[in-house]
């Protein structure tokens, strides 16, 4: 089950990149070869996860993504895309990496560089936050 997740979230990747994807830093061609499995969250898990106060969300995106999308409400957000100097102490803190949508391979990057830095609970919302506005969810302007 999982080789077949795998393929399909590849096929859906290329297809997405095909059709010229935007307001990513970083594109998700190779990506998913090069990162880590990071396990994922839906919207709606990660919208309980910040109310329950379970989870810090990580902002991936660029301050163009940021300008026309917004953030997630008390998101930390990445200064310089290639470091994670700005994340909590705590490496045992809950995390979870967006950037703009599947195709954008940002969160992704982001989140492999978390975990080689030793955090231990790492996660990534695929849907980015074109999926966060898509289902309704509050965002904050920066």
């Amino acid at each position: 089950m999982l080789g077949y997740r795998r393929v399909m979230r590849t096929l859906l990747v290329i297809s997405l990149l095909a059709f010229g994807p935007a307001g990513c830093a970083k594109h998700a061609d190779d990506v998913a070869a090069r990162a880590p499995a990071v396990a994922e969250v839906t919207v709606d898990q990660l919208d309980r996860l910040l109310a329950d106060h379970s989870c810090q969300a990580v902002d991936a995106n660029g301050e163009t993504t940021r300008r026309k999308m917004g953030v997630i409400p008390g998101a930390v957000l990445l200064r310089d895309f290639d470091k994670i100097d700005n994340l909590p102490s705590d490496k045992a803190q809950g995390l979870v990496f967006y950037c703009a949508n599947p195709s954008c391979g940002a969160s992704h990057e982001a989140a492999a560089r978390a975990i080689t830095a030793g955090y231990t609970n790492v996660k990534v919302l695929p849907d980015g936050i074109a999926g966060w506005v898509k289902a309704g969810k509050r965002t904050t302007s920066i």
